[in-house]
């Protein structure tokens, strides 16, 4: 198969760049444009352009800008940035062992993260014509050409350079499968965030983002862009890693019960799998049962390890019905390492009210977990009333029972819902049952870990 023609483009610029690199400037020459003063004796592709501009008493070259999700509108928090040294290729199909230590496709001659605000500078970048430039995350990337990058000076993106693809034809998306629930609606979620209507579709379409029902919406309307067909049974997806190795990432929204008629040992024991390879694992409320087990009503299927015994298990539950709006759930910026940007995120993204740092207004929480363990996942978000805190969101890293360096997978378990906003239904094909009102703070919440489940796992090297 042929390379497509933006990564043609890219891949015929690093090889040209790579011939003229290291040649001398000749300030009577073709390359006057180019400081003649910066001529090193020995150097390689991009780097031999990188400019000292500290000793000419000038600023640093750079590249600036606000990384947003594929809406245009949302920021993002921890998008990488970087300048390849080589191309860095196709990314690999199904489930990696995405560890950040394993560091950037293609090497970087210079890389940063954005901030709690989107925001990046990417210092030291190679003043010449035709600088590749990558942002990533995950396999959220997107790859763009800097025409001209001029010396000791700052260039500023515009947003139509910076927005993450909505669709394959702007970059790389992560595969993602969606099971759909009645009682929640993540999938409304996933395509409020920008993604295109061509690449919701089913297993056997050509999207990225392929829907599967559980006991919610299960197909979609006459016309829909990525094609047509009821969706295949939610069971098809979980019953075996074989399928679910296929995606990036896995969303199952909340069916309003455990369902473990549709859950059975075998399926238990590949989500896990799944999740030890690599995978990414969202759970909304009543989807506890792949961590917990069958417990609403009893029965003996259980994930080996998540579900310990008593209190020997990732978290421990009670499974009320309780359902809130008030109090207000909270950030946790202690047992998360992330809390404090999270929490600094919600801010600028107005997700927490004016002077209520760390407060997420809910329009649909529910109350199931009483507890982690901190020694086997993070309490992202708690719900704090009358002085006793139950985890609303937490998040551990898998497998679970290898030692830290040594885990792959991501796996979220979210009480907080977005129904408050969207519900699913088998009568309504989809997205007619999606909400098209701007993003409310609960669903900036989930987006931040939406996005965040898509990283590497462990800290940046």
């Amino acid at each position: 198969m042929g390379l497509s023609r933006p990564r043609r483009v890219l891949v015929l610029a690093l090889v040209a760049i790579a011939l003229v690199a290291c040649k001398r400037h000749n300030p009577g020459g073709d390359d006057t444009e180019i400081d003649a003063a910066y001529t090193p004796d020995a150097c390689e592709g991009l780097g031999c352009f990188i400019v000292d501009c500290a000793s000419k008493g000038l600023p640093p070259t750079t590249v600036s800008g606000t990384i947003y999700a594929p809406n245009g509108t949302l920021p993002l928090y921890g998008v990488n940035v970087y300048i390849p040294i080589s191309d860095p290729g196709p990314l690999p199909a199904g489930a990696q062992c995405d560890k950040c230590s394993n560091g950037l496709l293609g090497g970087a001659y210079t890389q940063t993260a954005t901030d709690e605000a989107g925001h990046f500078v990417l210092p030291d970048v190679p003043a010449t014509t035709n600088v590749p430039l990558v942002f990533q995350v995950g396999k959220w990337r997107r790859q763009i050409m800097l025409p001209n990058v001029a010396a000791c000076q700052d260039a500023t993106l515009p947003t139509a350079d910076t927005t993450l693809p909505k669709n394959k034809a702007e970059g790389d998306l992560p595969k993602i499968a969606i099971a759909t629930g009645d009682a929640d609606a993540l999938e409304c979620l996933v395509r409020k965030l920008g993604i295109a209507d061509s690449e919701f579709s089913t297993d056997t379409g050509a999207g990225n983002v392929h829907m599967f029902q559980g006991d919610g919406a299960n197909n979609f309307p006459a016309g829909w862009a990525g094609g047509a067909g009821p969706f295949p049974a939610a069971t098809t997806l979980w019953n075996t890693v074989d399928k679910l190795d296929d995606y990036d990432i896995a969303i199952f929204s909340c069916e309003g019960s455990q369902n473990a008629g549709t859950k059975s040992q075998a399926a238990m024991n590949a989500v896990k799998a799944y999740a030890d390879l690599g995978g990414r694992i969202f759970l909304s409320h009543w989807h506890n049962i792949w961590i917990e087990g069958a417990t609403t009503p009893v029965a003996p299927q259980a994930p080996a390890v998540w579900a310990g015994a008593g209190a020997t298990g990732i978290a421990t539950w009670n499974n009320s019905g309780t359902s809130f709006s008030t109090p207000p759930d909270r950030i946790d910026e202690v047992a998360n390492p992330k809390g404090m940007s999270y929490a600094t995120w919600m801010e600028n993204v107005m997700g927490s009210p004016v002077g209520m740092r760390g407060v997420i207004p809910i329009q649909a929480g529910k109350q199931t977990v009483t507890g982690v363990d901190p020694a086997k996942a993070e309490r992202w978000v708690y719900w704090d009333n009358a002085g006793v805190q139950y985890p609303q969101i937490f998040q551990f890293t898998t497998p679970n029972e290898a030692p830290a360096g040594a885990r792959c997978g991501k796996v979220v378990f979210s009480d907080m819902h977005v129904s408050g906003d969207s519900r699913s239904s088998p009568a309504t094909p989809f997205p007619g049952q999606c909400s098209t009102m701007p993003l409310t703070p609960q669903e900036k919440a989930l987006a931040f870990i939406f996005f965040d489940i898509s990283s590497c796992v462990g800290p940046i090297q």
